[in-house]
């Protein structure tokens, strides 16, 4: 007899970039050389003084659970960066330190609504926004975007998509899987649209190309704003899982009783880690964006020249999001011959919605050497296919 398994977890699919990875992974074994195009992933490693406080932290005990919200001084520390950076003001008590930003994320949808809620998100979108709202009961309502526009997700383009019911907006700017930064403008107008809830997954804000990131507490209500963010993008800490969320006061209390029931607290050694990445010194920080500026200039020229369609030069992130369909229109199927064929692994538009069928979202990650040798081997691919 096989064991019960409910509905809702029967309807989650797989990551397909984490399909990707494990069948790059299998041929790697196999002796084969893969150019890792497929996660977001920093190959730039966590600062030496993080490091350090990691280690002393450790030392000096920080082993045992700590308070749901997180430790204070990390609270106050994350208050101080977004008044040095956008000039709000957050109350520390308005904080709370997650395992990363995806269990704040799950915390963000659950507490948003409940089940038959409806969420609006972009298409396309980050690959987990719609599964986790589903999984948690919710109606997901997608906002077709175009990448002729620079995949910008507007008032104008959202509007049409409400029916005055809606629990909450997605915002991600800069954009997973496109690179999309929207502008002071396209934000202050989003703010102004009728939904009572304002989610802004703000992780990548630190990288960006051009004028910074703009934080959705600055135009909107902090009543109606939910900001996720962490350490994982800017320091090269994905594997650390340390994030945080800022909310509304009135979420305080029951957002941390719901985060004492399903995660407890956040690792202490790592919250100690966060401190020091915070307030330690952030010349890795901007020695990245170089370099992926860098990255990002030599991916676009060399995809252009080989005909994949970038209308628009991402301004964000390390993400850029290809137009495979002369080649293949499926784009599992395209994702799938680029590994086998050509050895390059990247993700499959369709993870990101079927607005996005047909792409390829290449992560620019990668060291500048690899990804060279991945145009090399796209354009070699490119002649045979």
């Amino acid at each position: 007899m096989e064991p019960p398994l409910s509905r809702r977890a029967r309807g989650i699919p797989h990551f397909l970039a984490m399909d990707i990875l494990a069948r790059a992974g299998e041929l790697e074994a196999r002796g084969r050389d893969i150019v890792h195009m497929e996660l977001g992933e920093p190959d730039a490693a966590t600062p030496p003084h993080v490091i350090a406080a990691a280690s002393r932290a450790l030392g000096e005990g920080y082993t045992r659970y700590t308070p749901t919200e997180g430790y204070l001084d990390l609270r106050e520390a994350i208050s101080a960066h977004y008044l040095r950076s956008y000039g709000v003001t957050v109350d520390p008590e308005r904080i709370l330190v997650t395992l990363g930003v995806s269990p704040a994320q799950f915390l963000a949808f659950s507490l948003a609504s409940d089940p038959g809620g409806r969420v609006v998100i972009g298409d396309p979108s980050y690959a987990c926004y719609p599964h986790t709202a589903r999984y948690l009961g919710l109606e997901v309502v997608r906002v077709p975007l175009s990448g002729s526009e620079g995949w910008a997700l507007t008032a104008e383009n959202v509007r049409p998509r409400l029916r005055g019911d809606e629990a909450a907006l997605v915002i991600n700017s800069p954009a997973n899987p496109t690179g999309a930064v929207l502008t002071r403008e396209q934000l202050a107008d989003l703010a102004e649209l009728p939904v009572p809830l304002l989610i802004s997954d703000e992780i990548y804000h630190r990288l960006v190309y051009g004028e910074r990131a703009v934080s959705i507490l600055e135009l909107a209500d902090p009543d109606r704003c939910v900001v996720l963010n962490g350490v994982s993008k800017v320091y090269g800490m994905t594997g650390w899982r340390l994030g945080w969320m800022i909310v509304p006061p009135a979420w305080v209390q029951p957002l941390r009783a719901v985060h004492q029931h399903f995660f407890l607290s956040a690792s202490a050694f790592v919250q100690r880690a966060a401190l020091a990445a915070l307030e330690g010194d952030q010349g890795s920080v901007e020695a990245m964006v170089s370099d992926y500026r860098r990255r990002r200039d030599h991916l676009l020229a060399g995809l252009r020249r080989l005909g994949w369609g970038v209308p628009r030069d991402p301004q964000g992130a390390f993400y850029l999001l290809a137009d495979g369909r002369r080649w293949e229109g499926d784009s599992v199927r395209l994702a799938g011959r680029l590994l086998e064929e050509a050895g390059v692994a990247a993700a499959p538009g369709v993870d990101f919605g079927p607005g996005a069928e047909g792409h390829i979202r290449f992560s620019y990650s990668a060291a500048l050497p690899r990804i060279e040798e991945a145009v090399r081997r796209l354009e070699e691919w490119g002649r045979r296919a």
